[in-house]
């Protein structure tokens, strides 16, 4: 549409309403705000200078005649008139008689499209959970200057298949312990995360899994990042200078560093819940705005939030403006930082309606990032339940193509490897690639990569734990003991904790992490493992310590100088599975895989802890492998069912100190029987020259 030169645009003079947040159009050297609040009645947009962030320096009073566009409220200023100012916030007035509605025109409210938060030296978490003003003491967003923040980072993301190995790491939690061998002035940071990535490239994982990165509420004390305040900007104590406003550069900057050593960035995101809570919680920026609009509400004022995330608010993916809102920050970080993929926090609650139900069908979030080309060929991750008893794990779960953490790996592996009777036919699904869960058949067509393979994650008890606890500890998160998993499936080896270890129990503990580390590697399907497991670090028992923002969380780097034969048992292993595609394919087994038990049938009797197979590498141009499990607690003789002695060459055997414990190269062996000692995983390999198969 053209205009005369004496007559401006409806936008120059009113605002757009899209896009959502804050533009800088350049040709009319002005800025454009847009915030959606479908019920409010009046909107204010307030600018602060830097020298008072209790007083706007300007205010600008919305008309819904001329800057408002259906839900959305709208203006466009001009810079000579933004002047000084280079923070900004939003007063909102609104109904507030039934109860599902907490609009507070004296609270400065954050945008939730801001890029940038700032927070003030007297911010107070406290002020915004009761009534009156919380001016002074509110976040604000931050007016980036013409030019500023992220530019577009055309990336085709990496995209690693067969020899993908997860790392879930905490970005401060990995680099802040002093003994890091990181710069102090950059510890704890997304700068000292890229002083880590040669370790990282040595260790052999090849894409990094980052807990929660979107900006918090630094008072909130949750450690792990789980309560986001905002969708769009990087967490400021992450920053190796958090006084700076902006992230981005910083976070851009290691996200190009990992790229460049052939390391895939993908990010764990948030999207169900936010930081403000209940009915008690903070007035921060989306209840301010329009609780109704953007959360599961209730019929009853005196509950007004319904709680399907475990924190006290979920987010309403039945109504399109919090679906707009997540495609939006999807977008963000794929193209302004240049992430690969992400992991979604209870993604169950995706599937819920407006009012709470599942919806079973189609849930619109899914079909909305499927046909985003934006968001193709990233590497999507779902967590396939939520905190109200959503359980979505494999086919039931709406997002047909995603990858999905599968807890019943976790659980069923952690049962059969601690001694659990009746164990072996769901251990050998899983191993199999969990084709009950993920079916491979005309109709369904799942990929064995589909299930994200794991022994443990942040949310429990670390690998070594794992082996040294039967029961939690978690005492240091002020809940005593409450909190925190209570079926772990964990077995302590005969000692609870870690002073006092007899030497036998500390063998034996060493032994199960390296099962757990082989199992893992040897299962078909995208193997996960959390930082710190490759060198026994400990959280002493504690397996929720989501509010532990001190030694117990961050990773004792001591430990890997003292476990280095730990070390190189998990870098070898993923060497073996990088070297052996067979084992981690696009599609299961199938007729390539034969399942053996100390002789020449898989025992899957009540009583049985033993179990062999062998997978045929040829279909791959691949060796043979021959597998040998024996979870039970006295040595076991197998027999190889397949070939002669002379063709098999021992890689593995968990029971041998290290270097012995895996060699690369390969033992002969004389006979096709081998005694496997009591708790332990021996593996074989036939090259592919010797099978005339």
């Amino acid at each position: 549409m053209s205009t005369s030169p004496t007559q401006p645009s409806w936008n120059a003079t009113e605002g757009s309403p899209a896009p959502l947040g804050v533009t800088w159009v350049e040709s009319e050297n002005a800025v454009n705000f847009a915030v959606y609040s479908a019920h409010a009645e009046c909107v204010a947009l307030l600018l602060f200078t830097d020298t008072d962030y209790s007083h706007p320096a300007s205010a600008f009073h919305l008309d819904y005649l001329r800057n408002k566009s259906g839900p959305v409220w709208h203006c466009r200023i001009p810079i000579a008139q933004i002047g000084e100012a280079q923070y900004y916030a939003y007063s909102v007035a609104g109904p507030n008689s039934d109860g599902r509605h907490t609009f507070d025109p004296q609270k400065l409210l954050l945008d939730p499209y801001a890029r940038c938060v700032f927070f003030p030296p007297s911010f107070d978490r406290n002020v915004a959970m009761r009534e009156g003003s919380n001016a002074g003491k509110a976040p604000l967003g931050v007016l980036l200057k013409p030019g500023a923040g992220p530019g577009w980072k055309p990336h085709t993301p990496l995209g690693h298949q067969s020899d993908a190995i997860i790392y879930e790491l905490h970005v401060k939690g990995f680099t802040k312990n002093p003994n890091s061998g990181v710069d102090p002035g950059r510890a704890g940071t997304y700068a000292g995360l890229i002083e880590k990535i040669p370790y990282l490239k040595d260790l052999g994982v090849t894409v990094v899994e980052l807990m929660p990165v979107f900006q918090r509420d630094p008072q909130e004390a949750n450690y792990w990042g789980y309560m986001p305040l905002n969708f769009f900007a990087p967490h400021h104590e992450y920053a190796s200078d958090p006084q700076m406003y902006c992230h981005h550069g910083e976070f851009g900057a290691m996200v190009d560093a990992l790229h460049e050593a052939d390391i895939e960035v993908v990010i764990d995101v948030v999207y169900n819940h936010t930081a403000e809570s209940d009915a008690r919680g903070p007035i921060y920026s989306f209840k301010g705005f329009d609780s109704e609009a953007y959360y599961v509400m209730s019929s009853d004022p005196a509950n007004p939030f319904l709680d399907f995330s475990g924190t006290g608010n979920t987010l309403n993916f039945g109504r399109p403006q919090v679906r707009q809102m997540v495609l939006d920050s999807l977008r963000y970080w794929r193209l302004r930082m240049g992430v690969d993929g992400f992991r979604f926090d209870l993604a169950s609650i995706f599937s819920r309606n407006r009012d709470g139900s599942l919806n079973w069908s189609d849930p619109p979030i899914f079909s909305e990032i499927a046909s985003d080309p934006a968001l193709r060929n990233l590497r999507l991750i779902a967590e396939p339940w939520d905190a109200a008893g959503a359980y979505q794990l494999g086919r039931v779960f709406p997002g047909i193509t995603w990858l999905q953490w599968n807890g019943r790996f976790r659980d069923d592996v952690r049962r059969f490897v601690r001694g659990d009777s009746g164990m072996v036919e769901n251990f050998l699904r899983r191993m199999y690639g969990s084709d009950d869960f993920f079916p491979d058949d005309r109709e369904n067509a799942y990929h064995a990569y589909q299930s994200v393979n794991f022994i443990d994650s942040h949310d429990g008890f670390t690998l070594y734990d794992l082996v040294s606890y039967n029961q939690k500890h978690n005492e240091a998160n002020g809940h005593n003991n409450t909190d925190g998993m209570d079926d772990n499936y964990s077995w302590n080896c005969g000692f609870e904790g870690d002073e006092g270890v007899p030497p036998a129990v500390l063998a034996l503990r060493r032994r199960q992490v390296k099962n757990y580390c082989a199992l893992l590697m040897l299962a078909n399907g995208t193997p996960m493992f959390r930082a710190g497991d490759e060198f026994l670090q400990t959280q002493r028992g504690n397996n929720n310590p989501y509010n532990q923002d001190n030694e117990i969380s961050w990773l004792d780097w001591d430990r890997c100088r003292s476990n280095q034969d730990i070390f190189r048992f998990f870098k070898e292993m993923i060497v073996f599975r990088k070297a052996h595609p067979s084992l981690s394919r696009s599609r299961f087994w199938r007729e390539d895989v034969r399942w053996y038990g100390i002789g020449n049938a898989a025992d899957f009797s009540y009583d049985s802890h033993t179990l062999a197979y062998c997978l045929l590498g040829k279909s791959q141009g691949d060796d043979d492998l021959y597998v040998m499990v024996n979870a039970y607690w006295e040595p076991l003789t197998f027999t190889i069912q397949e070939g002669t002695a002379r063709e098999w060459r021992r890689v593995v055997d968990t029971t041998l100190p290290s270097p012995d414990d895996i060699t690369p190269a390969g033992v002969p062996i004389r006979r096709l029987q081998y005694r496997v000692g009591p708790r332990s995983v021996v593996v074989f390999v036939r090259s592919r020259s010797a099978n005339p198969r």
